[in-house]
């Protein structure tokens, strides 16, 4: 086993971790933003396979949290979906290079910016009222495969359970009890990956103390800064990054 040497490869890598802390913290939806950024200094299935350990330590204190407040109805839509998107995530993952990969993240990173940072994108998108129940399998599929591709299942999510207009902590709730049951359905398909190996988790020992000090850092921060402003700065980064992975899966 041999860790990265470059200084490049921890600032970034800390910089992508902080993003999920602050995500965890109260900043919802910046983690997404952090295959990406990874996936510019390795290989994008290593990177989710070394994240996937952290969010999962992570799950522990918002499921704790939020454990009275949920809706279960929407559990049992969404997460049947999730597992087939799931499953399809682990097998694109398993027969198609690196460079595929890659690509994908980069499709994803860069719809899921210009969704949260365009008005128009997201009025398009956002359902008017209920929606019916199977539009939330629909949905929680592809929350399953974005999650299995690039830990990035909220938006799909989120477009389905917004249109349920659940109180505040009902939402949050919900949507942490679902996000932490998938990561432990996504643990088979990342150890037939072989990512459960010792470099990678040498790495999350490496990063785990930073992801959760930012956890914190987030809670204390989202009462102070306009999580407005700081998630249209993520936004922008995420196309920048989108674009520069679809560059480099295809050049």
């Amino acid at each position: 086993m041999s860790l990265p040497a470059d200084v490049t490869f921890y600032l970034v890598a800390s910089a992508a971790v902080i993003l999920v802390g602050l995500a965890k913290g109260g900043f919802a939806g910046l983690g997404a933003a952090a295959i990406p950024l990874l996936a510019l200094v390795m290989d994008p299935v290593s990177a989710a396979g070394m994240l996937l350990p952290i969010l999962m330590a992570q799950d522990i204190v918002s499921v704790w949290a939020f454990r009275r407040s949920f809706d279960s109805r929407t559990l049992k839509l969404t997460l049947p979906g999730a597992v087939c998107g799931i499953f399809l995530g682990w097998w694109f993952a398993a027969v198609v290079n690196e460079d595929a990969v890659r690509g994908l993240v980069g499709i994803i990173a860069l719809a899921f910016g210009a969704y949260r940072l365009s008005p128009q994108i997201s009025q398009m998108v956002q359902m008017k009222g209920p929606a019916p129940e199977w539009v939330g399998t629909l949905m929680g599929g592809v929350s399953g495969f974005t999650s299995q591709i690039a830990h990035a299942g909220g938006p799909p999510f989120q477009i389905w359970a917004l249109s349920r207009n659940f109180p505040h902590f009902v939402f949050v709730g919900t949507s942490s009890i679902f996000f932490a049951i998938i990561n432990w359905i996504k643990v088979p398909a990342y150890a037939a990956l072989g990512q459960f190996n010792s470099q990678n988790m040498t790495l999350t020992a490496v990063f785990m103390p930073l992801a959760l000090a930012s956890t914190f850092a987030g809670v204390w921060l989202v009462k102070r800064v306009s999580p407005a402003r700081f998630n249209a700065i993520i936004n922008l980064l995420m196309i920048g990054v989108g674009l520069e992975l679809i560059r480099q899966a295809i050049w």
